[in-house]
């Protein structure tokens, strides 16, 4: 009787009573909701995801702190129009780091973009928030706190007296004193070889660590014709290890650990090129990087904790010289590759922006371990100077149980066997990102 006069009960209130006379009748029959897994492991050190930016107003009132909000750069482009930046916003790009002088910062503004520049641009506004204290001190001036002459790259010896003590950190004391002050901007720097290769961890922690709030590094493995042969007789990285996708995960490892040296963490971001970055003159061997081997740079760094992706934008030899590639018909296939990888990135952005889990998933492998929303996601790729090939990946024991496992962007699944289940990694920079969900 009263399971009947239930049905004659409108909307809510008829399915509540059914539901309660059906669990009273029969126990168990409704299911229960499963417990959340946890996963007991411990965590990569992380300097707190998207609410670091919480401290700079400019930054968050930008939209920085939202979970869904990762940073994608260009370095130096110009925004003359604003077919310009509606490009450069189709390929997922939403930072300019650095801007020439002549850019409409309005155009910037109007489309939601955010800008870092050497200094305050005509028409600047709350589209820039940040500012960029130097590219690559590391390299032209060296370390140490002689007097600078104000020269940068390709000028000679900026150092007084030449060829003495280097006057690297007097470059960033005297160009972060030229910067607005107490306004609600980061400070960022970029570094190069000499952080990633050249000086001391001493001297490295001093350029890291003592002017900013965020940091990058460029080192070009894949264009580079230099690189491999500096890698092998300084850093001792064997033939089979470079050039690789790899390389850029790697320079995120060694930028990590330099900035943690005095105990606290910034956001960390990597350079990849997208072009020709180097001149022909004088130099053999440079080549242009493959669309292909840009995304496995991309996810190499995001795999190895790069809160953020920069691309170096120019191409000063090769067919077709240009200080816009993503914008030239002659770089449509990388620039679709960009597009593709920054559209990953960006459906990914909540995921990303968690504290990663600590955890190996098997031999010759490169990979990261996350969870948001009730399932857990595995980036992966094959680890420096390990060949293409099968691979098995364990699981931790808390999704021992999972069925199958799903591979993003790719339309298909995986199961799982006694805990693993094994995937193909054709190439050194190719990758695959796992889904494991709690209902699989």
């Amino acid at each position: 009787m009263t399971v009947r006069r239930s049905y004659v009960l409108g909307g809510v209130a008829a399915v509540a009573v059914l539901a309660a006379v059906l669990f009273a009748v029969v126990p168990g029959a409704l299911p229960r909701r499963p417990a959340a897994v946890t996963l007991d492991l411990p965590r990569v050190p992380w300097e707190g995801g998207p609410a670091y930016y919480g401290r700079f107003p400019v930054a968050a009132a930008r939209g920085w702190t939202d979970p869904s909000f990762f940073p994608i750069g260009v370095w130096y482009e110009s925004v003359l129009a604003e077919k310009d930046v509606l490009a450069d916003k189709e390929a997922g790009i939403n930072l300019y780091v650095e801007l020439t002088g002549d850019s409409d910062l309005k155009l910037v503004d109007k489309h939601g973009m955010s800008a870092m520049t050497t200094r305050p641009l005509p028409g600047s506004g709350p589209e820039t928030v940040g500012w960029v204290i130097a590219d690559e001190a590391d390299m032209f001036p060296r370390p140490g706190n002689a007097r600078w002459d104000g020269r940068f790259a390709g000028a000679g010896d900026p150092c007084v007296p030449p060829k003495g003590e280097g006057c690297g950190f007097t470059a960033m004391r005297t160009q972060k004193d030229k910067l607005p002050k107490g306004d609600g901007r980061m400070y960022y720097a970029n570094f190069g070889k000499g952080v990633g290769m050249w000086w001391s961890d001493k001297d490295n922690s001093q350029f890291v660590n003592g002017y900013t709030d965020l940091v990058s590094a460029d080192m070009y493995w894949y264009t580079d014709a230099g690189i491999c042969v500096e890698a092998k007789t300084i850093l001792k990285f064997p033939d089979n290890e470079c050039p690789r996708a790899a390389g850029y995960g790697w320079l995120m490892d060694k930028q990590r650990r330099l900035d943690a040296m005095d105990g606290k963490l910034q956001p960390v971001y990597n350079f990849v090129e997208v072009g020709w970055p180097f001149s022909d003159r004088n130099r053999t061997g440079l080549r242009a990087v493959e669309p292909e081997q840009v995304k496995g740079a991309v996810m190499s760094s995001i795999i190895h904790e790069a809160r953020g992706i920069l691309y170096f934008n120019h191409s000063f030899g090769g067919p077709c010289v240009s200080h816009h590639a993503l914008r030239e018909p002659c770089y449509r296939p990388v620039r679709a590759a960009v597009t593709e990888v920054n559209r990953q990135i960006k459906q990914l952005a909540p995921v990303l922006n968690t504290q990663s889990y600590a955890y190996d998933f098997g031999e010759g492998l490169e990979t990261m371990l996350k969870g948001q929303g009730g399932s857990f996601y595995v980036f992966a790729m094959i680890e420096r100077g390990s060949e293409p090939g099968s691979r098995s990946l364990t699981l931790p024991a808390e999704l021992a149980g999972t069925a199958e496992v799903e591979v993003l962007f790719e339309n298909r699944t995986i199961p799982v066997e006694h805990g693993r289940f094994t995937d193909t990694f054709a190439s050194e920079h190719g990758y695959h990102i796992y889904r494991i969900s709690q209902s699989r």
